[in-house]
């Protein structure tokens, strides 16, 4: 039976407006722009059009998603965020204003997730900005592996590994690349990720009822990020299993989705959904890394656990592979501010954690205490 999904919020027609006001009262190097609420720009408080002079980086989709994208905003990373309604791709009118808020003479790179309102609408304002003289160039990012070909419609979907080319292409930016330099990073990084998601319940949209589509015992496999469907259902498995199989799937030499064979290197990511708990991702990251290196043959060179791209309230994981190399690893270390790159990830993951040895007893010995 749906009943009526428990919010903390006001009006559910101003859940954005009210997150990004927060957002910005928390963190300093962040700013709304000039036009707000109307426009839901969040864009670094530095950063001015007329003097930028490295290249920008703009991201943004449908709000629901915290803390991506708003929360990459900030040196070392987004330049700017987009922000539409939930689940809802944001308006040309308000990309465009981005764009023009932060893109220097060194031009910008749009990030953008493979959605079709997203490709359409910054598409559209890609355009519109090329023709005010602007030099704009675009990646879009598909690293969904749930799908079997031919795919879906449009494609692959954009996941959580969109963060990882957010980093890697914020640190390109950050070092004084060319714009052509910089997209050709962000677009390498995208074809070298894959992303698979597995969920225990589904989201609930505000002012909206929950849906019951999932019974209880069940999970539901290869899901999106906006509630979708999955492409599976399935009983609920330990986390051994879930994590092995979703290993197995992004990984498969049949669908080929991405380029990782035997014997490279690959960062992972452990991304909750919006309402897992800390103990249960890190759970799933303690059995992903040795099934990745003793199964699978893989160098794991960072581990990153966290929530990085919710789906609301949604209840599961996604699991994110990308393969690595030195350029990449120096841009995923590369410093940035951020609010929400997780810090101290930035050293080499031993092949083994070895247990530090536990120290001797200090108790004193009898003989040893002196009579006065």
């Amino acid at each position: 039976m749906a009943f009526q999904g428990k919010k903390l919020i006001n009006d559910p027609n101003d859940v954005v407006t009210e997150f990004i006001e927060g957002l910005v009262e928390t963190y300093p190097g962040l700013q709304y722009l000039d036009g707000f609420p109307e426009v839901k720009v969040v864009l670094r408080a530095d950063v001015s059009s007329a003097a930028y002079d490295k290249v920008a980086i703009i991201s943004g989709g449908g709000s629901g998603h915290e803390p991506a994208h708003a929360g990459y905003v900030g040196e070392g990373m987004l330049t700017a965020a987009i922000c539409g309604d939930v689940f809802a791709s944001p308006p040309v009118d308000s990309i465009l204003a981005g764009i023009r808020a932060v893109t220097g003479s060194m031009g910008c790179l749009l990030i953008v997730k493979n959605y079709t309102g997203d490709r359409l609408n910054f598409g559209l304002a890609a355009e519109q900005a090329k023709s005010e003289g602007y030099k704009v160039e675009t990646v879009i990012v598909g690293d969904d592996c749930a799908l079997p070909p031919p795919r879906g419609i449009a494609g692959r979907r954009g996941l959580a590994g969109t963060i990882l080319v957010h980093k890697v292409a914020g640190a390109a930016a950050a070092a004084g690349l060319s714009l052509a330099d910089v997209a050709a990073e962000a677009k390498c990084a995208s074809e070298m990720v894959g992303t698979m998601g597995v969920a225990l319940s589904v989201c609930t949209l505000p002012g909206q009822v929950t849906s019951d589509r999932l019974g209880p015992g069940k999970m539901e496999l290869g899901l999106g990020i906006h509630g979708e469907p999955g492409a599976a259902m399935a009983d609920i498995q330990p986390v051994d299993v879930v994590v092995s199989h979703v290993l197995n799937q992004i990984l498969s030499p049949e669908t080929n989705y991405v380029p990782i064979t035997r014997g490279n290197r690959v960062v992972l990511m452990i991304n909750g959904l919006g309402a897992t708990p800390i103990m249960e991702l890190m759970i799933a990251s303690g059995k992903a890394v040795p099934k990745l290196q003793l199964e699978h043959g893989l160098a794991v060179d960072r581990v990153y656990t966290g929530s990085f791209m919710t789906s609301l309230d949604m209840a599961g994981f996604s699991i994110s592979i990308m393969k690595a190399d030195e350029t990449i690893l120096q841009r995923l270390d590369a410093a940035t501010k951020a609010p929400y790159w997780p810090v101290g990830v930035d050293g080499n993951h031993p092949p083994a954690k070895i247990p530090v040895p536990m120290p001797p007893s200090r108790s004193t010995k009898s003989d040893e205490v002196k009579s006065v």
